[in-house]
């Protein structure tokens, strides 16, 4: 009998594999390798997950409607313009089955998030990378590689794991060069630790074009990563369609609950972003005093060069050895670097204490 055949484009697919969390004979580590919210949820979205555990029996409500009026308000939205899924990744992967096919091309920045390829090849679509600039989305080089065959560009903003962004005018500059039957996405999950001048997450292009997206998440600044919860907006075409290919229930309840109780919960916000907005500078400055190459970044993480003699790989593994888990960026095409989260004050102080020794 003949072996089953997936897909063309599957089995070129590496399983996309998560910041590490644990190490083996360690009961307790200190976990910088996927960005989450270095302070943890709000005690308000904890508080409301547990009034909601006695009816998880019901089935949620499919359209999220709640949740979405929620989103609306934040953040000065039409709600109707929403919509939401499990994580920003899930969205992603439904534009792409939307909006792409075999035959087609997805575009995206050479060290863009891993999940624009694979999800391109999932579907069948040819996945294209535009190389960058200084670790920066090249805008001209972007669009000096749409085809016809171009569907959709995704652009992270900000870049993970760069750290790096593109100004308002720069996304409209992009957005200006592609065709009308191109759809822009603007992958905005770090927007809420940036406070730049000329940033921008997109979403007043979403309000004046017909072929743009903006996604975000509950999973950085919000801390609700283990939940799963994103949202993206769009306009009402775009919309229609995501409501005709999305899972009846792909938001859970509890992850509704708790993304309505986040919300609100803006002194929490503002403590984590205090918190990056502290500690980020201190640990590249303190990283950068050891003689490693530290890209600027605008997220909740830093990105981190080694050299040859004292590679990323041997760092990564001395700070495993002490109980530090940093991302590995070689599935990224930058193989001595680190990618190290902001922690709190005692982690980021420990990862720089041990770099500090590797270093010496």
């Amino acid at each position: 009998m003949a072996p089953l055949r997936p897909r063309p484009g599957i089995l070129e697919i590496e399983p996309y594999v998560g910041g590490k969390a644990d190490v083996e004979g360690m009961a307790n580590v200190i976990k910088l390798s996927a960005n989450e919210a270095a302070l943890g949820p709000s005690p308000k979205a904890i508080a409301a997950l547990r009034a909601a555990v006695p009816v998880v029996h019901r089935y949620p409500d499919g359209g999220a409607r709640a949740l979405r009026q929620a989103i609306g308000a934040r953040f000065d939205l039409d709600p109707e313009r929403v919509v939401c899924g499990a994580g920003s990744d899930e969205l992603i992967q439904l534009l792409m089955r939307a909006y792409a096919g075999p035959g087609d091309e997805v575009l995206y920045s050479a060290h863009g998030f891993l999940m624009y390829r694979l999800s391109a090849l999932a579907i069948g679509a040819t996945p294209v990378a535009a190389p960058e600039r200084d670790l920066k989305s090249d805008v001209d080089a972007m669009l000096a590689r749409v085809t016809s065959r171009t569907r959709a560009v995704f652009v992270a903003n900000p870049n993970n794991p760069t750290g790096s962004y593109l100004t308002q005018g720069e996304l409209a500059r992009l957005h200006a060069g592609l065709p009308d039957d191109v759809l822009l996405v603007i992958d905005a999950a770090y927007a809420e630790y940036i406070g730049s001048n000329g940033y921008s997450t997109g979403q007043e292009l979403v309000e004046r074009a017909g072929n743009v997206v903006m996604t975000r998440t509950f999973s950085k600044l919000f801390g609700l990563a283990a939940l799963r919860l994103g949202w993206l907006y769009a306009p009402p075409d775009v919309i229609d369609v995501l409501h005709r290919v999305r899972g009846p229930f792909n938001v859970s309840a509890l992850a509704q609950t708790a993304g309505i109780a986040a919300l609100e919960d803006l002194e929490h916000q503002e403590r984590e972003r205090a918190n990056n907005d502290c500690w980020r500078p201190w640990l590249a400055e303190q990283l950068a005093g050891l003689g490693l190459r530290v890209h600027p970044s605008v997220a909740n993480f830093v990105l981190v060069g080694f050299s040859e003699g004292r590679s990323a790989p041997a760092a990564s593994a001395w700070l495993e050895r002490h109980g530090i888990l940093a991302r590995p960026m070689a599935a990224y095409g930058l193989p001595q670097c680190l990618r190290i989260s902001v922690g709190h004050e005692a982690e980021n102080q420990a990862v720089v204490a041990r770099l500090r020794e590797f270093v010496t």
